[in-house]
């Protein structure tokens, strides 16, 4: 009786020592996150993300926010035509593997622990429109990683959650669609060495945008007061 005992405890204890270590900072250490995903309704993380798009504030707790935007993220990036090339034409065009970027966003998202990235706004922007802001595969993950590469946070908001929240602005997609880049070689788009180029692209958005409207209004304002005098005479 004592070597069976003795026996089964031995076996118990290898069995507690194979358990596998959870690596908190990659993509797959916590399987309950992954559950979450797994369980999550498109529909529903659809509305969560644009009460977020259209306010810059959110309601829920930020480990279920965190498996909404995860899930939104993998889901969004799978659309695109790189997550099917072999991983020969995926170092060739991305300069690195689909899963390999993918990952590394994710794990950006997930180093967030206190609360989601103050670009919280702009990232649900992006997650939810990412083909009519982004036609371009990398220079959606630029973006994505701009907005990721933060350390500021926003806390949770204490007002009435709001019931209906429209859309974002449709406007908005097309006044930041990049144009898209004709090279192309052997099928494949290559837009290595490009990085740099990218970012600065996508950093100039806003600043483009301020400067439109101001030309926008030099030439509107001349014209106002022309028609005022015409008024006048």
């Amino acid at each position: 009786m004592e070597a069976s005992s003795v026996t089964e405890n031995s076996s118990t204890g290898n069995d507690h020592e194979q358990e596998p270590v959870l690596n908190h900072g990659g993509t797959e250490s916590n399987p309950e996150t992954n559950r979450e995903e797994e369980e999550l309704d498109g529909e529903q993380v659809r509305r969560v993300l644009q009460v977020s798009a259209a306010t810059g504030k959110f309601w829920h707790n930020w480990d279920k926010l965190k498996s909404m935007l995860s899930f939104q993220l993998k889901l969004v990036l799978s659309e695109y035509p790189e997550a099917k090339m072999t991983v020969e034409q995926q170092n060739a065009s991305l300069g690195e593997t689909y899963l390999e970027l993918v990952t590394r966003l994710n794990e950006e998202l997930h180093s967030f622990i206190e609360g989601p990235p103050f670009t919280l706004q702009r990232l649900c922007e992006i997650l939810l429109d990412a083909r009519s802001i982004y036609p371009k595969f990398l220079k959606l993950a630029l973006a994505l990683e701009k907005n990721l590469l933060v350390t500021s946070t926003l806390t949770v908001c204490t007002e009435p959650y709001p019931e209906m929240m429209p859309n974002p602005e449709p406007e908005k997609a097309t006044e930041e669609a990049p144009l898209q880049s004709d090279s192309v070689q052997n099928g494949v788009e290559s837009m290595v060495g490009d990085r740099d180029e990218i970012m600065t692209e996508v950093e100039a958005d806003i600043e483009e945008m301020t400067i439109d409207v101001d030309a926008f209004q030099e030439m509107v304002g001349p014209s106002e007061a022309n028609s005022t005098a015409a008024e006048n005479s």
